[in-house]
């Protein structure tokens, strides 16, 4: 049994001449200490040898070049991002020129439909046509801005006429008349509307926009006063 014990524990040699059999020169203490290092352990293999701290340079490697690539990912994915987002502000834009451009060229059609109307002349196949090429352009965003009693806006009316109020007091001016209808599309004022403005009190602006309106009666006895017996309680003709 000892000797099939000494025949499978390998033979270690260990050089530990001071002159290299070889070159014939004399070895110093790193070679020898790097020779006795490197030779096989008591089981035959070779020691391999590691950092004191015990970890390991190509986890931090590999460590490191994840972190790279993912600071890569996020910045591409950031611009990619970005690039759509300009992609569809620029083809809404696209969008919105080509439908000012078609829409422009067709508003003096539209002030030909509202004289036709004015007059009484836009009936039979003439309104067919009209209400068709007004709708398409409804369906567009088109949009018509411009009434009697409106507030003022530079920016939406162009004022041809100023009324001066009667009076003294806080004023608003407001729209008076309108010579020719504003569009736009959206927040892109395609004309503005040409219209005349008159000075009113503001009280009277107020009074007029916070009182409820009044259903209009129906009938004969919506043009009649209340009548009202001597206690002054409403007659048999008024409702209960």
């Amino acid at each position: 049994m000892s000797d099939d014990k000494q025949r499978e524990e390998p033979v270690t040699f260990r050089d530990r001449r001071k002159v290299d059999p070889e070159t014939g020169e004399a070895r110093s203490n790193d070679d020898t200490g790097a020779a006795h290092a490197a030779a096989p352990g008591p089981d035959g293999t070779d020691p391999v040898a590691g950092p004191a701290d015990g970890v390991d340079p190509e986890v931090e490697k590999l460590t490191a070049e994840l972190a790279e690539r993912t600071a890569d990912l996020q910045r591409v994915s950031a611009e990619y991002a970005n690039y759509r987002r300009r992609a569809d502000r620029d083809r809404e834009q696209t969008q919105l020129s080509a439908k000012v451009s078609f829409v422009t060229d067709l508003l003096t059609v539209l002030d030909d439909f509202e004289r036709a109307e004015q007059h009484g002349d836009l009936t039979g196949p003439f309104k067919s046509t009209a209400d068709k090429v007004t709708g398409v352009l409804t369906k567009l965003g088109l949009e018509a801005f411009g009434a009697e009693g409106e507030p003022f806006d530079p920016k939406l009316h162009e004022a041809v006429q100023h009324e001066p109020a009667e009076g003294s007091g806080p004023t608003v001016t407001v729209l008076s008349t309108v010579l020719r209808r504003g569009y736009r599309i959206a927040d892109r004022v395609l004309r503005p509307a040409m219209v005349t403005v008159q000075e009113r009190p503001e009280a009277e602006i107020s009074q007029a926009s916070g009182a409820p309106e009044a259903p209009a009666a129906s009938g004969p006895a919506g043009d009649r006063e209340p009548t009202t017996g001597d206690s002054g309680q409403p007659g048999s003709d008024d409702p209960a």
